[in-house]
């Protein structure tokens, strides 16, 4: 088969843990034997058997796919959507019905609602995610699929040797990280942490109060932007204490699988997709929290390692590749594939 990948974001505009996951999405699906390439807007006789489509289409979209005899697989993350309290959801669910009701169908197309009922299949990396894609927008949970994300081979391979005292956290420099925050409190536990990541813009006031507070504390902040060589990154949580990631608002972290992978003791943001992803194999600390109350978690932390749970081991990217390999033909062979209720994937990963 042939499957092509669609995205609205060009790479180059951002940057982050879904290019990894997109790019590494197509190894493993190669891996498992079939044709993988990013659609050409372009081409006009580009043919598919499937098109993936990371983010949230238009009813438009897929139907025009439809047309052309292209079912479309649908990853919309759901990280803001998927943070919010309970109360807040319901009022969006009543919100997202009263508009179906009374607006025109073209403005309910375009905000996208409708391709969570057209889509020939939905990925959610979460059971949270799943259940928010039936209950807000109206997905058949037989098309809804949970396939969590992979990790890259040489993550899993552990060195031998001190991992040292010290913490990761890889994040983008950005607000909803947290990552200001995090540093703020581990200078205020004298917790030592490295932070590896960049900013979607230097002069971005947030970048620079957090690299001021880094510049102010060597010793305890250690920053010194990206690391791009993958490799050396699993080096880094392999020699590494535990790893802290607070974001405001996740989809399921594809650092938090990787540290997983790598041997490291979690302390995530107390939020849904971290307890669905880690339950009790994870320290957790509420968002947002005072820098004094996320200091003192941060030393609770480091004192009781030893305690803290090992995190499952998350999936390799061709064990994920084969999951949306058989998602594919499913959808591309409906009257030949099996009924599987629409659990594909979601088996004994970090996310089952």
């Amino acid at each position: 088969m042939r499957i092509l990948y669609d995205h609205p974001t060009p790479f180059f505009l951002a940057h982050g843990g879904l290019q990894i996951q997109i790019r590494q999405t197509m190894a493993g699906v190669r891996a498992a034997g079939h044709e993988t390439e990013f659609l050409r807007f372009w081409e006009e006789e580009a043919g598919a058997d499937v098109i993936h489509y990371f983010g949230r289409c238009s009813g438009f979209y897929i139907e025009m796919a439809r047309s052309k005899g292209i079912p479309v697989v649908m990853s919309d993350l759901l990280s803001g959507t998927g943070s919010r309290a309970p109360w807040k959801l319901t009022l969006q669910a009543a919100a997202i019905r009263t508009a179906r009701s009374v607006l025109p169908g073209f403005f309910t197309n375009r905000m996208g609602w409708e391709s969570y009922q057209q889509a020939a299949a939905l990925v959610a990396p979460t059971k949270v995610e799943k259940r928010l894609m039936i209950r807000l927008f109206g997905a058949d949970p037989h098309k809804v699929h949970i396939v969590t994300n992979g990790v890259e081979d040489f993550f899993f391979r552990h060195e031998p040797g001190d991992r040292g005292a010290r913490l990761v956290c890889t994040a983008t420099i950005t607000e909803r990280k947290r990552v200001l925050e995090l540093a703020e409190a581990a200078v205020l536990a004298a917790i030592p942490i490295r932070i590896v990541g960049r900013p979607y813009s230097e002069q971005d006031p947030y970048y620079r109060a957090f690299a001021s507070v880094a510049r102010k504390h060597p010793d305890l902040v250690l920053y010194d932007g990206p690391v791009n060589d993958r490799r050396a990154l699993a080096r880094l949580y392999q020699q590494s204490a535990g790893f802290v990631l607070l974001s405001t608002m996740e989809s399921l972290s594809l650092s938090s699988m990787e540290a997983a992978a790598s041997g490291c003791k979690l302390l995530l943001a107390d939020l849904p997709w971290a307890r669905d992803a880690f339950g009790a194999n994870a320290w957790y600390c509420p968002v947002p929290a005072a820098v004094e109350r996320t200091a003192q978690i941060l030393k609770n932390f480091v004192r009781n390692l030893s305690g803290v749970p090992t995190p499952p081991v998350p999936f390799t990217w061709n064990e994920i590749g084969r999951q949306f390999a058989r998602i594919y033909e499913g959808v591309a062979n409906p009257n030949t594939a099996g009924k599987s209720g629409g659990g594909g994937g979601g088996g004994g990963g970090a996310a089952s």
